[in-house]
């Protein structure tokens, strides 16, 4: 079984809308839309690696993260730790650096069954925000 750590970025910005992106075609809960981040390298902390997985993927630097919530998640095939972290100040502007789709979004008019259910808790926690 695998065993997963995972840095995950809500990208907030100004008018309570979130940039999520949509998980390729060949990946683990492939198509659905997510929030921007990745997995957890040896030796970094989950901060540094959503700097460094919200580069990559959406172009974009945080200049300050809140950690917004620490799930844990299993799936037959693997097990999963998600760190959510709460990015609302960051340099760029996000875009789809991989070729992903990628939208700002309401949450409140999203269904939660477009995303993986791991992110069901966070999007109400959101909502309610």
């Amino acid at each position: 079984m695998k065993i997963l750590q995972i840095a995950v970025g809500i990208i907030r910005n100004s008018q309570n809308q979130i940039f999520i992106t949509q998980r390729a075609a060949d990946a683990h809960m492939a198509n659905k839309w997510e929030f921007p981040g990745g997995k957890i390298e040896s030796g970094e902390t989950p901060e540094q690696a959503l700097i460094r997985e919200l580069q990559e993927e959406v172009g974009i630097t945080p200049l300050d993260a809140t950690l917004f919530d620490k799930l844990e998640y299993a799936f037959p095939d693997r097990h999963i730790t998600l760190w959510f972290w709460l990015v609302e100040n960051w340099e760029g502007e996000p875009w789809g650096k991989e070729g992903q789709p990628g939208n700002w979004v309401t949450l409140s008019a999203q269904d939660a069954d477009k995303f993986p259910p791991a992110n069901e808790p966070i999007i109400a926690r959101l909502v309610k925000n």
